[in-house]
C-alpha cells in the first residue's frame, strides 16, 4: 500500500488540502470465482481394535458467481479518456475506474502470478481491427456457446475448461472482438506485467496524510482501477480500447498468438479522438513564458510590461531621464502641437511596469479639458501626454454609448431640479425636517395635496372641506397661508450638506445607478481597446497577428495599474455635456465607485486558446486574491486585473482527476514511496537522451513503433528502472501507479524584492 496526497506541493504554496488518495497492490479474495465441491467425511473408531468404518456424506457442490462475460455498466466509475472525447492524448495511458474492487482478481490467471488479473485494457487504433477498421467500438455479440463452437467468426476462443462452466452461462451474451495474431503480440501484456497495470485506489478522509496513521480501508471509497500499457498514436485518429478477458489465453501471453488471431470477449469498451500532437504541450508553453530558450530564466525585468530598451554605456542625464520612463512602460512618440511645431512626446496607459509616479495635487477636483492633464516636462521641452490621452478616451467612450449618454443627462436633470426644489423650499432645507427622495421628484401638486393631508393632523384639510362650498359660491379666490416664509440658499453650497449627496442620487436611482456602473467598467478598463493597454501594438499590414514589442508571442508580462489614469479617464466620460458650474458638481457624485484595480497580468500564448480551463492563481503572501476581471482579447491574449499587488503568480493544468501517462518533456514525476510525505514529487526522471516524441522516456517502449510500455519485459524495462532510482529491490504495483501518476502540471512566478 501507498498513498499520495491529491496534488504535489507548489511553489512557495503550503497545501491547505489534505484529502486523501490510497494505492494498494491489489484484492485478492479468499475464494476465487469459479464451481465447487464439499466433501465430507467421517470416520467411526472401532471399538476394542476394532475395524474403523467410513461414511461419505453427499457431496455439497456451490458456485461462486462473479462476472465473466460482460460487467454491468453501472459497475464502470470513471473513464480517461471519456467517451467520444476530443483531445491530445498521445502521453497519457488510457484507464478505466471500476466500482468492485475486487473485480480484476477475483479469477486466477496464471497460478505463478497470484497479483495478475484476468482483464486487460487493450488499446488499439484505426485500421488495426479487421471488424472495426474505424475503431468506433463495433463488435461481434453472440452466446458464450456460439463463442466456444467458434461460430461468431475468425480467431481462436478462449480455453475455457467445460467443468469450469455454469450450465446457465452458457447462453449468456458476450461481445467479442478479433484481434489479429501480430497485433495480439504486439500489444499483449506479460503476465509479469499484469499485476502492474491495476491497483485498488482509495479516496477518503485525510488522516492517511498525518503521520503514523494508517487506518484501514474504508470498503465505501475503494475502487479498482486498469491501466492500459498503450499510448495513443501522436498522429491522432480515433481509438477504440477494450477492456478484455485474458482468462483462456493465458498460453498466448509468452507466447506468439494462433495464426488466426484470437477472439477475445471484451467486457466493456468506448472510442475517443486524440489530435495531432504537436509535440509541445502546457508545460513546455510555460516554459516559454519563463525561460528565453527552455532552461535559461528570464530576468524580472524582461517580465515587466515595458519597451525593451538598451542603455548606453554612460548615459547622460537627459537619457538617464528619458531611459526611466521607458523603464516605467512609456514610449516617445512624434507630436504635433496646437501651434504647428512638431516634437516628441511620452505617453503610456493604464499598465505601468513600476508605480507611477506621484503626481501634484491638482487645482481643481476633477479635470475639465484635456488641456490640464498635459504634463510639460520644462527642462527638456517636451510632454507628457499619458493623461490628456487618458481624458480624451474617456471622453471618446462616452459619446460613442447612447445608452450612458443619455442615463449621465438625465441623472443630471434630475438631480439639478431636486436640489433647485430643496435650496428653495422652506420645509425641504437640510435641517428643517425630514426630506425624501419622492418629496424632491414628486410634481408640485401632488406635494401640495401631500401637505394639505398631513399638515396639522388633517385639520387643514378639513377646514379646506368645509370651506370649499361658501368660497365658491361667494366667488372667492384661493390666498397665500399666512405666517409662512420662505427662503433660499445656495443651490450649489448644499452639495456640501452631510445627506445631501444620497438625497440627490436617489432622485435619479436608475440613472445614477447606469451611470456608476458604466464608470466602475471603465475602472476595471473594460471598454478600452488593447491599444490603450500596450500602447506600441499594431496589426501590420497583410498580417492578422498583431506586432508588439511590449508583449511579443510567448511571453508573459506583469504591471501596475495607475489610478491616475483610470481617474482621467472617468473625468473625460463624466465631461460632456456640462452647461454650468452645478453640472460639474453632480458630477462629482458619480466619482466614488468602485476601487482601481492594483496590478495587472497579461499573457500572450497558445495557452489562451487550447487551454481555456487553466487554472490561474495569484497570492499576496499564504492568500489568494481573486481578480476583478479576466478578459480575452483576440485569441490568444488574456488580461486578469487584481485589487491588490501579488507576489506570486500560478498557471496550472485543469484538473481532470488522477491519469497516468509521461510529461510534455517526455519525463514523470519520482514520487515518495514512504515516510511522512509518501506522494511528493522528487524531481523527474529519467534524467539521460531518450528517442523521438517520447523525450527521454522512450527508451522504455518496446520495439515496434506500437508505443507500448515496456512494463517489465526484456531490454529497458520500466519497473526496474524506477526501483534502482527509488534504491529498492522492486516496485509493488501500488508504488509503480504513484509513479505513472500524470498529475496537472504547474509553473509560478514568485517577485521577491
Amino acid at each position: 500500500m501507498t498513498a499520495a496526497p491529491e496534488s504535489g506541493p507548489r511553489p512557495l504554496t503550503t497545501p491547505t488540502a489534505r484529502h486523501r488518495t490510497r494505492f494498494f497492490d491489489h484484492r485478492i479474495p479468499s475464494l476465487y470465482a469459479g464451481r465447487y465441491v464439499i466433501n465430507n467425511r467421517q470416520i467411526l473408531r472401532g471399538v476394542d481394535e476394532g475395524t474403523d468404518r467410513e461414511i461419505d456424506a453427499t457431496p455439497q457442490p456451490f458456485d461462486v458467481i462473479e462476472p465473466r462475460f460482460g460487467i454491468d455498466p453501472g459497475v464502470i466509475n470513471a473513464r480517461f479518456p471519456v467517451p467520444d472525447a476530443l483531445g491530445t492524448y498521445s502521453l497519457i495511458l488510457p484507464h478505466i475506474n471500476l466500482d468492485a474492487p475486487g473485480l480484476p482478481w477475483n479469477r486466477p490467471l496464471v497460478p505463478e502470478q497470484p497479483g495478475a488479473p484476468w482483464m486487460a485494457l487493450l488499446v488499439f487504433r484505426q485500421d488495426e481491427l479487421p471488424e472495426d477498421p474505424h475503431a468506433s467500438g463495433e463488435v461481434v455479440q453472440g452466446s458464450v456457446r456460439q463463442l466456444l463452437a467458434r461460430a461468431l467468426g475468425p480467431g481462436e476462443p478462449p480455453d475455457l475448461p467445460p467443468e469450469s462452466l455454469r450450465p446457465q452461462e452458457y447462453e449468456e451474451r458476450c461481445a467479442t472482438v478479433l484481434v489479429p495474431a501480430a497485433l495480439f503480440d504486439k500489444v499483449k501484456p506479460l503476465p509479469v506485467e499484469m499485476g502492474y497495470l491495476a491497483h485498488v485506489r482509495e479516496g477518503g478522509p485525510p488522516d492517511a496524510t498525518v503521520a503514523g496513521a494508517d487506518p484501514a480501508p474504508d470498503e465505501k471509497q475503494l475502487n479498482a482501477v486498469v491501466v492500459a500499457n498503450r499510448f495513443p498514436s501522436a498522429a491522432g485518429g480515433r481509438h477504440v480500447v477494450h477492456l478484455a478477458s485474458l482468462e483462456g489465453f493465458d498460453h498466448y501471453l509468452n507466447a506468439p498468438a494462433p495464426a488466426a488471431g484470437v477472439r477475445l470477449i471484451s467486457l466493456t469498451s468506448w472510442s475517443f479522438e486524440t489530435e495531432p500532437d504537436s509535440g509541445i504541450g502546457f508545460g513546455d508553453l510555460c516554459q516559454m513564458l519563463a525561460t528565453t530558450d527552455g532552461t535559461t530564466p528570464r530576468e524580472p525585468e524582461e517580465l515587466r510590461l515595458r519597451l525593451p530598451a538598451t542603455a548606453p554605456a554612460n548615459p547622460s542625464a537627459h537619457q538617464r531621464e528619458a531611459l526611466e520612463r521607458l523603464a516605467g512602460g512609456a514610449l516617445a512618440l512624434p507630436q504635433r502641437l496646437e501651434t504647428g511645431e512638431r516634437t516628441l512626446a511620452f505617453h503610456r496607459g493604464p499598465l505601468t511596469a513600476r508605480p507611477a509616479r506621484q503626481l501634484p495635487p491638482p487645482p481643481a477636483t476633477r479635470l475639465e479639458s484635456p488641456g490640464e492633464a498635459l504634463i510639460y516636462l520644462e527642462t527638456y521641452g517636451v510632454f507628457d501626454t499619458t493623461y490628456a490621452a487618458a481624458f480624451t478616451a474617456g471622453r471618446t467612450l462616452a459619446l460613442a454609448d447612447a445608452e450612458f449618454r443619455s442615463a449621465l443627462m438625465e441623472f443630471r436633470a434630475r438631480a439639478r431640479s431636486a436640489a433647485r426644489r430643496l435650496a428653495s423650499h422652506p420645509d425641504l432645507q437640510p435641517g428643517a425636517a425630514s426630506v425624501t427622495a419622492r418629496q424632491l421628484t414628486a410634481p408640485l401638486s401632488l406635494e401640495a395635496f401631500d401637505r394639505l393631508l398631513l399638515d396639522d393632523g388633517g385639520t387643514r384639510l378639513t377646514q379646506a372641506v368645509n370651506q370649499a362650498g361658501p368660497h365658491l359660491r361667494a366667488g372667492s379666490r384661493r390666498t397665500t397661508t399666512t405666517g409662512r416664509t420662505r427662503s433660499t440658499i445656495g443651490v450649489r453650497s448644499l452639495l456640501t450638506q452631510p445627506g445631501v449627496a444620497t438625497l440627490l442620487t436617489q432622485a435619479a436611482e436608475n440613472e445614477f445607478r447606469t451611470v456608476t456602473d458604466w464608470l466602475d467598467r471603465l475602472r476595471r478598463l473594460e471598454m478600452l481597446g488593447f491599444g490603450h493597454l500596450v500602447p506600441d501594438s499594431e496589426l501590420p499590414p497583410a498580417k492578422d497577428v498583431m506586432d508588439s514589442r511590449m508583449l511579443p508571442q510567448d511571453s508573459i508580462r506583469f504591471a501596475h495599474v495607475d489610478p491616475g489614469w483610470v481617474r482621467a479617464a472617468v473625468d473625460g466620460a463624466l465631461s460632456i455635456g456640462v452647461g454650468h458650474a452645478l453640472d460639474a458638481d453632480l458630477n462629482q457624485l458619480a466619482t466614488t465607485g468602485a476601487p482601481v484595480p492594483a496590478c495587472a497580468v497579461l499573457i500572450r500564448s497558445a495557452l489562451v486558446p487550447n487551454w481555456p480551463q487553466a487554472i490561474l492563481t495569484a497570492y499576496a503572501g499564504t492568500s489568494t486574491v481573486e481578480p476583478v476581471r479576466d478578459a480575452v482579447y483576440g485569441t490568444d491574449i488574456r488580461l486578469l486585473l487584481y485589487p491588490q499587488v501579488i507576489d506570486r503568480f500560478e498557471l496550472a493544468e485543469p484538473p481532470r482527476g488522477i491519469c497516468f501517462g509521461v510529461g510534455d518533456v517526455g519525463t514523470i514525476e519520482l514520487r515518495e514511496i514512504s515516510g511522512e510525505r509518501i506522494g511528493y514529487p522528487m524531481g523527474e526522471f529519467p534524467t539521460e537522451d531518450g528517442l523521438d516524441r517520447f523525450g527521454l522516456f522512450g527508451r522504455f517502449l518496446r520495439p515496434g513503433e506500437a508505443d507500448v510500455l515496456n512494463v517489465y519485459g526484456g531490454g529497458d524495462a520500466l519497473v526496474p528502472a524506477l526501483s534502482r532510482a527509488h534504491g529498492i529491490g522492486q516496485l509493488s504495483s501500488a508504488q509503480f501507479a504513484l509513479q505513472m501518476i500524470n498529475a496537472p502540471q504547474a509553473k509560478t512566478f514568485s517577485y521577491r524584492p
